[in-house]
């Protein structure tokens, strides 16, 4: 089976917005084990729809479009599916009422325009949307003596993401011969990059493979996601299992979590667990890190961050004495048992920028230099995550040491 996906609207063609709903859909496709031959995008333009939504039913099996799904008079994804199959646009009255519902629920009389959102081609499937007004449409596209089947999605990802595992994965399972359902198990790592995690686990990412395991990385973070068939959720995850003991095995600490675990919730935990509360100072990353720090703290409930001092770039300390001298202040100041500085950041570089890294407690300091690619919006969400990294494994080992700290690590790029 093949599939393309098309990804419809102006602020995708005109580049004011990236398309990353189809870099999604992708992803998701290849875990099904279906292939995706050509990534489409349109603007709001009912003739530019028509010809890229007919060339890719005459070429494809399976079209997975996002966007254009909306109430307003630009939102043509809908005209246009029913344009290529032929047949006409109708109100359906169960996709009326949820829209309805959805208003109602908040109180608000809905627009007349909305009702456009209830408007399917005849024949077509509604797929619901738990957390939007835009109903998704499951639509045959007669073509060529066959039928290719699209599925029109919102463009919204969180919408989007939550349709395509509650809807569209159970149908294609089942169009493709697969039974019962599908499980996704997520184990987050830190601390070595993509292809360095990938050596490590020998020929557990590879294509084929059961239960299948895919690898992506993000601002330093890798993500290794398991995905196993099975008659239930039951069966599922024992199949998971005995990948996930080999993955734990082979990464050992560079694992710190599961699913939406971040490396910042790592790094409060470990403080948390060995009774302990940490401050953050920082110059020349824009308060990335306490505002990482205070949502971890916000998912946590507790007090175990004691809060963080942006500072201003030009304000950064002279050297490795002085910053030490002040992120050891912060902590007193902020009476916490921990103290985390970063910066300043050292960008005069031709092949990157440098960032120190220091922590400090009852004991002897930590400190960490790293070198950093790119520009500013990689580099210092990654300085962010090389801190709060720092912070979870100097901790833990502290911890099972019986100290608060550990002695100076070796810088890591």
């Amino acid at each position: 089976m093949r599939a393309d996906v098309i990804a419809i609207g102006d602020e995708l063609t005109t580049g004011q917005r990236l398309d990353t709903n189809s870099q999604w859909i992708s992803r998701e496709l290849g875990v099904l084990g279906i292939a995706v031959g050509c990534h489409v995008t349109v603007p709001d333009d009912l003739d530019d729809g028509i010809r890229a939504v007919g060339a890719a039913a005459d070429r494809a099996d399976l079209l997975v479009i996002t966007g254009g799904l909306g109430p307003t008079a630009d939102d043509l994804t809908r005209d246009v599916l029913a344009a290529v199959a032929g047949t006409p646009l109708e109100e359906r009255a169960d996709a009326l009422a949820t829209v309805e519902s959805r208003f109602a629920r908040r109180g608000v009389v809905m627009p007349e325009t909305n009702r456009r959102q209830a408007l399917f081609p005849r024949g077509s499937r509604m797929i619901p949307n738990p957390e939007g007004t835009a109903p998704g449409l499951d639509v045959d596209l007669p073509t060529a003596g066959r039928v290719c089947r699209a599925f029109a999605l919102p463009g919204v990802p969180a919408e989007m993401r939550l349709m395509w595992r509650e809807s569209v994965v159970p149908a294609l399972l089942a169009a493709t011969g697969g039974s019962g359902t599908m499980v996704f198990r997520r184990i987050k790592c830190f601390g070595l990059g993509e292809s360095a995690i990938e050596a490590r686990l020998p020929d557990l990412v590879r294509r084929g493979r059961d239960p299948l395991v895919g690898i992506t990385a993000h601002e330093a973070t890798i993500t290794l996601r398991i995905a196993a068939r099975g008659t239930d959720e039951a069966a599922c995850r024992a199949r998971i299992a005995p990948t996930e003991d080999v993955i734990r095995d082979c990464l050992g600490s560079l694992v710190f979590g599961v699913e939406d675990d971040e490396i910042e919730d790592a790094a409060l935990a470990v403080v948390a667990e060995r009774g302990g509360s940490l401050a953050t100072v920082e110059w020349g990353t824009c308060g990335m890190v306490a505002a990482l720090a205070s949502a971890a703290a916000r998912r946590r409930g507790d007090g175990v961050y004691h809060g963080g001092t942006v500072e201003a770039p030009g304000r950064g300390p002279g050297g490795l004495e002085e910053l030490v001298t002040r992120v050891e202040e912060c902590r007193r100041q902020r009476g916490a048992t921990h103290a985390l500085g970063v910066g300043p950041v050292h960008a005069a570089l031709a092949d990157g920028a440098l960032v120190d890294i220091v922590l400090t407690g009852a004991g002897s300091p930590v400190h960490q230099r790293h070198r950093l690619g790119g520009d500013a919006t990689i580099r210092l969400p990654r300085a962010a995550r090389f801190a709060f990294d720092l912070v979870r494994t100097t901790v833990a080992v502290a911890g099972d040491r019986g100290d608060s700290t550990r002695s100076a690590a070796e810088p890591r790029r």
